[in-house]
């Protein structure tokens, strides 16, 4: 049987990601996901999901509750394996790409440790020499602002600041594509800007970005293409702009509208 296909409409080439100010070849990019099916239960939760993501771009993946945005993620890292189909980082399976991708998961997992602490274990786990994890956990607290918390126990920090914390430890690994799962679900407004404010500037230095969100404003301001999933179907490939004035099925320009979708 013919399985749907999504939408698909290709960035200009010609014209630079906006706030993308480095652009480097990646080992792990372009990411190609082919046919990806995932089952649960008996119940098919991605189906047939297949695209082609590129370096020099932010990717937004946007869908109801329920679509797979966050499976997919998931799956891509290599944390859940799927049913069918491949994923292929350049030639790498999600565990071989692992050295060159991060997540930053909703909710964060943090050590019972310092705010330093917390940044410099990620890097021992990677063998940094103790030397280099000094200089390169001052440059994080630099980046996400929380230099003064540097000695605060993680555990008692705001939730802006655990999320801000979460990401300095994903990025100071250097990975080549960060993937967030609704980094700022939890937060108030002024938290939820700091985070922006940080992952545009994450996006400046050349990384890649791929972030599920709800919030239709953010998925704007951060989003150079979005990739709309529904009930495990990708139904859209579009450049951002594209997407939100001309979106090309009735289920994304209802689901722009406001309106649930079953």
């Amino acid at each position: 049987m013919t399985q749907p296909t999504a939408t698909i409409i290709e960035l200009d080439s010609g014209k630079a990601a906006p706030e993308q100010e480095q652009t480097c070849k990646s080992p792990v990019l372009p990411l190609v996901i082919s046919e990806l099916c995932y089952e649960a239960n008996q119940q098919r939760l991605l189906k047939y999901v297949s695209c082609t993501l590129t370096a020099g771009n932010s990717t937004i993946i946007l869908g109801p509750n329920g679509a797979g945005k966050s499976l997919l993620l998931r799956i891509c890292q290599g944390l859940i394996a799927p049913a069918s189909g491949n994923i292929s980082w350049s030639g790498l399976n999600p565990v071989q790409a692992r050295p060159y991708v991060a997540m930053v998961f909703q909710k964060p997992v943090l050590l019972r440790r310092s705010t330093a602490a917390n940044i410099d274990y990620a890097l021992a786990a990677r063998g940094v020499p103790r030397k280099q994890r000094r200089e390169r956990v001052t440059e994080a607290l630099e980046l996400t602002n929380l230099n003064h918390l540097a000695r605060r126990s993680a555990r008692v920090l705001s939730g802006g600041e655990q999320q801000r914390l979460a990401i300095a430890r994903a990025w100071v690994t250097q990975p080549e594509v960060l993937l967030m799962d609704e980094p700022t679900s939890k937060l108030d407004p002024g938290a939820s800007y700091a985070v922006e404010q940080l992952i545009s500037a994450i996006r400046k230095q050349g990384t890649k970005v791929i972030m599920t969100t709800h919030d239709m404003g953010q998925a704007q301001r951060l989003g150079d293409e979005v990739l709309f999933l529904n009930r495990g179907r990708l139904l859209e490939q579009t450049p951002a702009k594209i997407f939100f004035e001309r979106p090309q099925s009735k289920q994304a320009a209802a689901f722009i509208s406001g309106e649930l979708l079953y």
